[in-house]
Formats: structure tokens, C-alpha cells, sequence
């Protein structure tokens, strides 16, 4: 069985968050396999799918690219991809916001303060069958192999993430 999501505050659809430090290497990436995946799934038209970082650094600016290379290597196209931040209206959008490591999830909930709704945010690999509660390494000051390493927890998380999903679209 998956783990459990936060339940959609709009009956029929979902919206997933996915968040990094500045939304070029990560999140982008889980980004675009999410898309994928829940395209394959026949979901895409009820699960909306948007990442961001919690810095600014990068606003406007496409994926790093290392990260859009081994995308593109694995099937992927990453070329939609521009960075955006993190601001409190997230809260509002998205039904998950899934934070890549402790330290960008600890930004998330600062950030979130002290509203009265349910937290909805969590570490995306709360959801790794390999290595549940797991941290999503930052490759950026790596080099490529770090971008596979990303890429192969990004994959088999996106997969549980989207049974996860199915499940909750499917109690509805």
C-alpha cells in the first residue's frame, strides 16, 4: 500500500507542489517525471504538477543543464521548465507541497507560519520505497553521476507517488 497523501481539497482533481532550493535541479526534474508518469497513468487531466524553489537565485531561467541533460538521456523533455519561488500562496494552490530535502521542508513550514489548516507539506521521498524519509541529494555542486542518483530516487518515488495519488482521486 502507499503512503497516504493529504487529502484534495477539490473532489476529482490534485495539485502537487515540488520544492528545492532554487528550482533548477530537483524539483525540476521531479517536475517533468511526475508529468510523465501521470500522464502514462491517464491522470494528467486530474493531477496538476508545478515546482519551485525556496530561493531566487534562478527565477526565469530554464533547468540546470546537467539536470536537463540526463532527462533528455533517460526520454525526458525538460525544456518547458523555467524557476519559480516558493511564496505563500502555494498554501493555497497545491494539495502537497513535497520538499526535497529537511532543510528546504523546515523553509516550507516557516514560510507556511502558523495557519490554522493542515500541514501539507512533507519530504518528497516520504514516499521512496527504497528509503522511506530519505533526503533528495542536492547534485549541483556534483557531477553527473550525482544527476543519475537524482534521477533514479526521483523515478521509482514518482511511481509510489502516483499510486499514492490514484488512491486518493479513487476514494473520492
Amino acid at each position: 500500500m502507499s503512503a497516504p497523501v493529504p487529502p484534495a481539497r477539490t473532489p476529482g482533481s490534485y495539485a502537487v507542489a515540488l520544492v528545492c532550493l532554487g528550482n533548477i535541479c530537483r524539483s525540476p526534474m521531479a517536475d517533468v517525471v511526475l508529468q510523465e508518469r501521470l500522464a502514462r497513468a491517464g491522470l494528467d487531466d486530474r493531477v496538476s504538477v508545478a515546482s519551485c524553489g525556496t530561493g531566487d537565485w534562478h527565477v526565469g531561467h530554464p533547468m540546470d543543464p546537467r539536470a536537463a541533460a540526463t532527462l533528455e538521456a533517460a526520454g525526458y523533455d525538460p525544456t518547458r521548465h523555467r524557476a519559480q519561488t516558493l511564496d505563500a500562496t502555494w498554501f493555497e494552490r497545491f494539495d502537497l507541497l513535497l520538499a526535497m530535502d529537511s532543510a528546504n521542508l523546515a523553509d516550507v513550514r516557516e514560510l507556511r507560519g502558523s495557519t490554522p489548516e493542515p500541514d501539507r507539506a512533507m519530504l518528497f521521498r516520504s514516499l521512496d520505497p527504497v528509503d522511506p524519509g530519505g533526503e533528495v541529494p542536492d547534485p549541483y555542486y556534483g557531477g553527473d553521476a550525482g544527476f543519475e542518483e537524482v534521477l533514479a530516487m526521483v523515478e521509482r518515488t514518482t511511481d509510489a507517488l502516483v499510486r499514492a495519488l490514484t488512491d486518493e482521486l479513487d476514494r473520492q
